[in-house]
């Protein structure tokens, strides 16, 4: 999951040698009437917490190294295909574990200098050297050996049979060794390209250079005149001049500015609650809105798994019972929420894949009904009931079945959702605290296990589930209910790393596809992560912006900066 993290599917490893997948098509050029030159301002609602895509995977690095960096394959966001990027192409070997890869030819750096296989072997390493992405890059917690055969080829080493094959990369910047080789050496890789960097300094293969930063304001980018793609007509990519990223945290006053002219597009979705007011200014012709149907993504409840991480509490006795979390499930009412939180927008569902993942979804999902009567039964099976009356459920010993739910402050769907959770709950007897804080505070408190419960947004980074095992395996740093876990703490978190395995190995697609069916049930049945609904994904741009190509995936709009255009 990897954005509390990451990762990861190329051609039937039953082939003794694969070819790359023919290149992506090339954007269409001037000559089909795609404008060249001008400015995007696009807002953004974080300030950066640096310019090293190695070390923090969050929606703002991730916008910044796709305009300033590059990667041997990219995964395509409207197709989910993987496409050559700075790679040209590659082989495989006959048992699959071995790929060698031809670069691009003449492809150099933003300052200018040569990028090479010795860049890529590089990179790979100064990703090892710092966390999270190197979680994202190991297969079976080893790591890919990487050696240059010569300046356009290098070989990848997998230590062991890896379904999505190359797919692992597409987090995978290739850095410039000449400028940042001192840094790692030196042991201080991951606080290089800190925000203190003077702009100049910041290298890349991306289509766009850092020319201004102004902290708590904006970023400017320039084109990268050394970028090495073309356009259909052969035209050099990318189509604009500059790309201005204005710091904006309020939603409304992005919308505003969206709505006004000031703004071409927003690096997130149009929240659910701003809709009609894209919409009225859609029909007067102002912007652009795009409805990319239920998203990928989904808020999660879960609680603090850890063993011993409670106690002295008593607490702990039911606070971490399946029963609660069942009972959770039941007590909630999907279609109140939906209605309440994502003001109808939005699809109830009861796993953490959703109908938007065609390939993976388990169409078998067990749909939890509203039934708050089940609930207070489940509840009463491990002891909470209302023993005097007043509505409030307790334990044996007459405490109040209590506990805090933390979220994150100034994140409306999350604070609506937390507050419907609490008012749902109210109902079945149980007391809920709510407890907001700013996304900073709520990761600590995540890594620590110092919380009894948290309502927060983890997001898939990719499709495929080989590359989100860091989730699924219980020793896995983004398994957040109870995280990094030397052995599994129960039988069927054991039975879920077996299928993990299992399917992440396998060559056959069927088999996989039933391996990680079999996975969704056993979650389905202990419920460690619950999800209420998956919100439908709406995206808006000004009118004057032209190629873009929607993905239902953050930055919707803006995934593929290099093609993008503005009319003038």
């Amino acid at each position: 999951m990897r954005r509390l993290r990451e990762c990861l599917v190329v051609c039937a490893l039953a082939v003794s040698a694969c070819q790359s997948p023919p290149p992506s098509k090339p954007a269409a050029g001037a000559g089909s009437g795609v404008p060249r030159g001008g400015d995007l301002v696009v807002s953004i609602r974080t300030e950066p917490r640096t310019f090293n895509s190695l070390t923090v995977p969050d929606t703002t690095t991730e916008v910044l190294a796709s305009l300033m960096q590059a990667k041997l394959v990219r995964i395509n966001r409207v197709t989910d295909d993987i496409e050559p990027w700075l790679a040209e192409g590659w082989t495989r070997s006959d048992d699959g574990l071995r790929y060698t890869i031809k670069l691009r030819p003449n492809v150099t750096f933003s300052d200018g200098q040569p990028l090479t296989s010795g860049d890529v072997v590089f990179s790979l390493a100064a990703a090892y050297a710092v966390r999270p992405v190197a979680d994202a890059l190991e297969i079976d917690s080893k790591q890919l050996r990487a050696e240059a055969v010569d300046p356009l080829t290098v070989t990848l080493t997998f230590p062991s049979l890896f379904a999505p094959g190359l797919r692992v990369l597409e987090r995978l910047p290739v850095l410039p060794r000449h400028k940042l080789e001192a840094a790692f050496k030196g042991g201080t890789i991951d606080k290089a390209l800190n925000l203190s960097t003077p702009p100049s300094e910041i290298v890349g293969a991306g289509p766009f250079v850092l020319r201004e930063y102004l902290p708590g304001q904006r970023m400017v980018f320039g084109r990268n005149p050394h970028y090495f793609r073309r356009d259909a007509g052969g035209a050099p990519l990318p189509y604009l001049d500059r790309v201005i990223v204005d710091i904006i945290p309020d939603e409304n006053t992005q919308l505003l500015r969206l709505t006004s002219g000031q703004g071409d597009l927003t690096a997130t979705e149009v929240p659910a609650a701003d809709y009609a007011t894209v919409k009225r200014a859609a029909n007067a012709k102002t912007v652009q809105l795009f409805d990319l149907g239920v998203g990928l993504d989904a808020n999660a409840l879960w609680f603090n798994l850890k063993p011993g991480s409670l106690a002295p509490d008593p607490r702990a006795a039911w606070l971490q019972r399946d029963e609660l979390r069942k009972a959770i499930s039941l007590a909630v009412d999907r279609q109140l929420f939906a209605d309440t939180v994502f003001l109808g927008a939005g699809l109830p569902i009861y796993s953490p894949i959703t109908p938007a993942n065609k390939r993976w979804y388990w169409t078998d999902t067990p749909r939890t009904p509203h039934d708050p009567a089940a609930a207070r039964s489940l509840l009463a099976s491990i002891g909470l009931v209302d023993r005097n009356g007043d509505g409030v459920l307790e334990d044996a010993a007459g405490r109040p079945a209590q506990f805090t739910l933390l979220t994150q402050k100034g994140r409306p769907s999350l604070e609506r959702g937390a507050a419907v959770i609490r008012d749902e709950l109210k109902k079945a007897g149980l007391v809920v605290d709510v407890a907001a804080l700013d996304g900073g505070a709520i990761i600590q408190r995540i890594l620590q296990a110092k919380y009894d419960a948290v309502y927060f947004n983890p997001t898939w980074s990719d499709t495929d589930p080989a590359s989100s095992s860091d989730f699924w395996l219980s020793s896995g740093s983004s398994h957040f209910w109870n995280m990094a876990q030397k052995a599994p703490a129960t039988d069927w978190e054991r039975q879920i790393d077996d299928l993990t395995i299992r399917q992440m190995h396998s060559t056959d697609d069927r088999e996989r596809k039933r391996l990680f069916d079999e996975t969704q049930k056993i979650f389905a049945d202990h419920l460690p992560v619950i999800y209420f609904v998956a919100p439908h994904v709406f995206a808006a741009a000004s009118t004057r912006v032209q190629n873009v190509t929607p993905s239902v995936k953050a930055p919707q709009l803006f995934w593929s900066p290099d093609t993008v255009a503005v009319s003038k």
